[in-house]
């Protein structure tokens, strides 16, 4: 009933409802027309201040940071424009610091580089494998290759390390140079660290010709000096020989004992030449040795008793201290040679009127001679110095020494295939210490 009452009042006013109805959708397409031509305003100025901030983001990707975003009229757009403007600013005060680190590091590279390339060393970088990443204009002058020619060839193509030696472990050691082998050449080694874990080497080579010749027409001068020497002093000590036995008439006892002085600072005199030529045919422990089994009780006492002229002037007493005798293996008169120069240094540094004890012993694998003084001492400061060629005291204490004793003394030892020591305390005592490989067969130990 109802639905046909609607559907007659319907068919009676369609024509009222249809106008109302155009009337509605023409009042929403005005209303949708309005908004979207509004809203078409604010997706255009949106569009143009992300092209704008587009544009200034590929010319920041590229390098140019003089760009900015100026600002728009659009809701937002002040905030965001300054932060990225001051973005900016940030990042071209910071290229400008890096460019002026990368300018100041590229300086500071070409002075070492410069520095590097005018030593008169040469210094080749190597990796593991021994292959050349680095070389300096010298070793490319020595190689006699182009330097860019040197890079990725192996090292050991140009260079020969000495007998046992490898590129690793060089200190000083002598190598040769395959295309010059007339010169003389040392190399170091040392391991370069590095952030990739990879192992490089940076070896540095030397040119030693002039001073090896230097050295050569040194040690020539000198031991023809020596020799020369020895020959008026060894006429000087016969002469004086002679006078002593009354050959040429009887002598007064003040005549005698002059005598005598003079010929124990002669016998000072010709020990001293003597060192000084034997320290010049010494060449890295390279000494001849004459070997044989010395009873160290019998020739430390003839030692004892040549050097008891020398203690008696200034008062010292040599003291012996002998548990039992003790046969080594070694060359009598080189050996003779190093403890009576130990004896000689602690009359010299030792306390007058203090006693000098020379011990020997045992320890496994050597047999042991000792000297120790009671005196001067030996500084900390110096006590790794005083085996070094031409190191002396005695200059300290104003006395005479060339500083080639105990250089000399180190070397005749090394040369046993032993040791020589020393310790001290400054201002109370010095040992020096001997230390030569214990005979293995047991009957020439014991003197079976």
């Amino acid at each position: 009933m109802l639905m046909e009452v609607i559907s007659y009042i319907f068919q009676e006013n369609s024509a009222f409802f249809i106008h109302v109805l155009n009337l509605f959708i023409l009042i929403t397409l005005i209303i949708l027309f309005i908004f979207a031509r509004h809203a078409g305003k604010q997706w255009s100025r949106l569009g143009d201040y992300l092209g704008a901030i587009t544009k200034t983001v590929n010319s920041i990707r590229y390098g140019d940071l003089s760009k900015k975003i100026e600002k728009m009229e659009f809701p937002g757009s002040e905030s965001l424009a300054e932060s990225i403007n001051r973005m900016i600013e940030t990042l071209d005060d910071r290229e400008k610091m890096i460019v002026e680190y990368q300018n100041e590091l590229h300086k500071q590279n070409k002075f070492l580089e410069a520095v590097i390339n005018s030593l008169s060393d040469g210094l080749v970088i190597v990796d593991e494998n021994y292959k050349i990443l680095r070389a300096t204009p010298k070793i490319a002058e020595w190689f006699n290759v182009p330097g860019n020619s040197l890079m990725g060839e192996e090292l050991l193509d140009y260079i020969q390390p000495g007998k046992n030696k490898s590129i690793t472990n060089l200190k000083d050691d002598d190598v040769f140079l395959k295309n010059d082998m007339y010169s003389n050449f040392i190399a170091s080694t040392m391991e370069l660290k590095a952030d990739d874990k990879k192992k490089y080497f940076i070896v540095i080579i030397k040119n030693v010709t002039n001073q090896k010749e230097l050295e050569s027409l040194k040690e020539d001068f000198v031991a023809t000096l020596t020799h020369d020497l020895k020959v008026p002093i060894i006429a000087e000590t016969n002469m004086l020989e002679l006078f002593l036995n009354e050959s040429f008439g009887p002598i007064s006892e003040k005549q005698e004992l002059a005598l005598k002085n003079m010929q124990s600072s002669n016998k000072e005199l010709l020990d001293l030449v003597q060192i000084v030529l034997e320290t010049y045919k010494v060449r890295d422990g390279n000494i001849r040795l004459y070997k044989e089994n010395i009873m160290l009780k019998g020739f430390i006492e003839e030692i004892i008793e040549d050097m008891m002229p020398i203690a008696v002037k200034t008062h010292n007493e040599i003291e012996f201290i002998l548990p039992r005798d003790i046969r080594v293996y070694a060359d009598r008169m080189q050996l003779k040679r190093v403890v009576k120069n130990l004896i000689q240094n602690a009359i010299s540094y030792g306390e007058p009127n203090s006693p000098i004890e020379i011990t020997i012993g045992e320890i496994p694998k050597y047999i042991v001679i000792s000297v120790k003084d009671y005196g001067a001492g030996i500084s900390k400061s110096d006590i790794d110095k005083i085996f070094n060629k031409y190191y002396s005291a005695a200059k300290k204490f104003r006395k005479i020494g060339t500083g080639l004793g105990l250089y000399l003394a180190l070397q005749i030892v090394k040369s046993h295939g032993g040791e020589l020591t020393v310790d001290s305390e400054e201002g109370k005592y010095t040992i020096f210490t001997i230390k030569l490989p214990a005979v293995i067969n047991l009957n020439l130990l014991y003197g079976e």
